[in-house]
């Protein structure tokens, strides 16, 4: 792993060497050092497990900042089996809803690429706006949106022609995105506007703003659409927020630096990736309070993004250019997978 003093980059621009609090100052982000938060809530400390732990096959697909590359591991096998050069510095990504493409944000150059998962090959590679971080489906998969961090846009982009359809002007910065269930609605964090923007998915326009805390990065919307859970770098919380009311109806601490929340598929609980003190906060989602946490290793690992299946969470942990995989429901840690370096974005096929 290593050292703490090197230097990670994040969609922002930021650098996560050692943990960082972004402070907004005449709509420029200001980065200064922040102290370790204490673990808020339960505290759990998993160990790796030799229990036989079961998993449907498939697929991991990580994006690898620094490397320029995504890596394919293999469930439940839980190895790289394919490392592919895929753009400068992606991020986000995600996973057609019949495995055939991946999409993969390349923040440095302004594209999204299409990864055929048969050959796990570039197939073609689609002009964004500036920055794209936060990419996600349509619940079809018809439509891809793309949160552009340096254009303050939403890119809508029609995975049949791979073609941008619409552009939607949103808040500064926006991160990363959200579509509920029913496909009516996207949801964008926008980290530079302290916001989120709802765009009504049938005309492509933001028809409300809504206040979501300090700084907003990662987004997520509960199964029954009626809330969305935000993770707020700045302020050490998930806020929670009435899609029907458009306000902020509570702040429920996690610990120091969350960048991304996903909520599981029975729709109970709600996962957290904390880069501070470097675990995973877990929040009962009909309770809105932290039931429990997992440390993945000592401060300075840096959990980063997270994606949650029926059997496992997949979390993404930049500083040890890892994959962790945890027990949904005992959070023991079922794998440590290596993948490239400074690892971003995470989806999977299962």
């Amino acid at each position: 792993m290593r050292t703490p003093l090197q230097r990670r980059a994040d969609t922002a621009g930021r650098r996560h060497g050692t943990p960082l609090r972004a402070v907004l100052a005449g709509g420029v982000a200001l980065l200064v050092s922040s102290a370790l938060g204490a673990c808020q809530g339960p505290a759990t400390g998993p160990a790796p497990t030799s229990v036989v732990h079961r998993v449907a096959s498939g697929h991991v697909y990580v994006t690898n900042q620094l490397d320029g590359t995504v890596s394919v591991v293999d469930v439940p096998e839980y190895k790289v089996t394919a490392t592919v050069p895929i753009g400068v510095a992606p991020a986000g990504v995600a996973v057609a809803p019949d495995g055939g493409h991946v999409y993969v944000a390349d923040s440095g150059s302004a594209e999204v690429s299409v990864l055929d998962t048969r050959t796990n090959r570039v197939v073609t590679k689609v002009p964004v706006g500036r920055k794209p971080s936060g990419l996600e489906l349509s619940p079809d998969g018809r439509f891809l949106y793309v949160a552009n961090g340096g254009s303050n846009s939403v890119s809508v982009l029609d995975t049949r022609t791979n073609r941008v359809t619409a552009s939607i002007s949103v808040g500064r910065s926006p991160v990363s995105l959200a579509v509920s269930r029913d496909g009516a609605a996207a949801y964008v964090a926008n980290a530079g506007s302290r916001n989120v923007s709802v765009i009504d998915t049938r005309t492509h326009r933001v028809v409300q703003v809504l206040p979501a805390g300090d700084s907003p990065v990662g987004v997520t919307v509960t199964r029954d659409g009626r809330s969305l859970y935000v993770a707020d770098e700045v302020a050490a919380s998930i806020s929670v927020v009435g899609t029907r009311a458009g306000a902020l109806t509570q702040s429920v601490p996690v610990g120091e630096g969350p960048f991304d929340v996903a909520i599981g598929p029975d729709g109970q609980r709600a996962y957290v990736a904390v880069l501070g003190p470097g675990k995973v906060s877990v929040i009962d989602t009909r309770a809105h309070r932290v039931t429990a946490t997992a440390s993945l290793g000592p401060p300075g690992t840096d959990p980063f993004n997270i994606a949650v299946t029926s059997d496992a969470v997949y979390v993404t942990e930049q500083a040890a250019d890892t994959l962790t995989v945890l027990d949904p429901t005992t959070l023991q840690v079922l794998a440590s997978v290596p993948v490239g370096n400074s690892p971003y974005g995470v989806a999977t096929s299962q």
